[in-house]
């Protein structure tokens, strides 16, 4: 019998450039605390490197546990990235209204001012809705992350961030595979730990 030449598991997939503003799906083999099954923001991209934030891991802490003077916050503090753990982040839909925010697309920010931030929730002109804290961030050199996606560890996508940003981080990554297409069920449907299929 004639060995087949294919894998079922390799998805055709079309290589994207990543940019600020697109997110970055991790395909299902990749393991490890921070990528397994992580859906990132890219927040900086260039021929230096890239920044991101991992929209779907949740910590057991809260916001208003760990920053001083913020009194009360619902959202979650997600898991940014292996780099910097010590360091809080935040992206934001408030636009001009946190000023020296970078914009990220159309309607999402990066930083800003922190002090104005904390202000705005205290007085609950922002919330979790707004606003996602994040404990360090995803970093790559220069042309690394490029390699990783030769390697075929990431798929780039263009969907929107906005249609991911206030999902529950359980369904984060299945719903961006779908949004691939068909030629991504079998990815969709790779039990999460290989051992239990």
């Amino acid at each position: 019998m004639k060995p087949l030449d294919f894998n079922i598991f390799e998805a055709q997939q079309t290589h994207l450039t990543p940019l600020k503003g697109r997110i970055l799906i991790a395909e299902p083999f990749l393991q490890g605390l921070y990528f397994k099954r992580s859906i990132i923001l890219l927040t900086e991209y260039s021929e230096n490197g890239a920044v991101g934030f991992v929209l779907n891991k949740p910590m057991d802490y809260y916001p208003d546990e760990v920053i001083e003077d913020l009194f009360s916050f619902k959202g979650e503090l997600h898991l940014g990235g292996p780099v910097a753990t010590d360091t809080l982040y935040y992206i934001h839909t408030l636009g001009d209204k946190i000023p020296n925010s970078v914009q990220i697309t159309d309607t999402l920010y990066w930083g800003g001012d922190f002090e104005y931030l904390k202000e705005l929730i205290n007085k609950d002109e922002a919330t979790y809705r707004d606003v996602k804290f994040f404990a360090g961030y995803s970093g790559w050199s220069a042309g690394q992350l490029e390699s990783e996606i030769e390697e075929k560890s990431w798929i780039v996508s263009t969907t929107q961030i906005e249609d991911f940003i206030n999902l529950n981080h359980s369904d984060m990554w299945k719903k961006a595979m779908e949004e691939l297409g068909s030629q991504f069920k079998s990815w969709i449907n790779f039990p999460e730990n290989p051992k239990f299929n």
